[in-house]
């Protein structure tokens, strides 16, 4: 895959025999798409074609994030994954359309579904929410704005956020960074450059909204959910709520990619 402005990717699949239908995954914060395919498998096992995008800056992305190599939501929305979709429409022919992703890889399946709304019949949310600190209970929500301010400050200094080194996502672009942080300080949804009001598309996004929450995962709380689905413009189903003894692994974060068996289940049990 390649963008307008010269970026390529390898789109990761699996499809079965007979699909019944196809997503669309979008990754989290600095996960390459390769560790999404143990998920694909299983999904493909329940008769869903999966395809994964690469993120910019990662695995089989060419571009790094660097001083002279940035980028935000808009290049995300609007060069990259309207590709990936149309390229999952010319591999199969299905009657159930997808997007989903995990953590910021849902929140911009949000909004490439809210921009997209025809090509697409549903969305798949997996441990994803708002950043937006007011959505955060707690002592942690009270120090989300100083840390979206920090990683803001150090990713514009360093001319890309060193996200391995610090521990939070991967080398991410700061463009991004602007992107996701203010959204986490204001509750907004915008994109650098974009002359398309995201919070407005959003607010019209009407597909049926299936999601999976995890009990023990504080990087996307229920309530973080909620405040991003309360932007649509009709009621969500409440998430499956997943703890450790249906996963078979500690409910966070991260932990249920190694065995997605569940998270799958519950995301298929959806389709007629």
């Amino acid at each position: 895959m390649r963008a307008a402005d010269g970026h390529a990717w390898t789109l990761l699949y699996r499809i079965p025999a007979r699909p019944r239908a196809s997503v669309l995954w979008v990754p989290a914060l600095g996960v390459a798409a390769r560790h999404y395919l143990p998920l694909a498998d299983t999904l493909a096992g329940l008769g869903v074609a999966v395809f994964v995008h690469e993120a910019r800056g990662h695995g089989s992305s060419s571009w790094r994030a660097a001083r002279r190599c940035d980028w935000g939501y808009r290049e995300q929305l609007q060069l990259d994954l309207p590709l990936s979709l149309r390229a999952m429409g010319d591999a199969v022919d299905v009657p159930h359309r997808i997007v989903g992703g995990h953590s910021l890889g849902g929140q911009l399946a949000c909004c490439l579904a809210a921009l997209a709304p025809a090509q697409l019949d549903a969305l798949w949310l997996v441990a994803s929410g708002t950043p937006y600190w007011r959505c955060f209970p707690g002592p942690r929500g009270l120090l989300l704005p100083m840390a979206y301010r920090f990683m803001r400050w150090l990713a514009r200094r360093n001319g890309a956020l060193p996200g391995r080194r610090i521990g939070f996502g991967g080398n991410e672009a700061r463009g991004l960074i602007e992107d996701w942080s203010r959204v986490g300080l204001c509750g907004r949804y915008a994109g650098r450059g974009m002359q398309i009001d995201l919070e407005q598309a959003l607010s019209r996004l009407a597909l049926p909204v299936r999601s999976v929450v995890l009990a023990r995962d504080w990087l996307a709380p229920a309530r973080s959910l909620q405040g991003l689905t309360d932007k649509f413009a009709i009621t969500v189903e409440p998430p499956v709520i997943l703890d450790a003894r249906a996963l078979g692994v500690r409910a966070d974060h991260f932990a249920w990619m190694r065995q997605p068996q569940a998270v799958a289940e519950a995301l298929a049990a959806c389709l007629p």
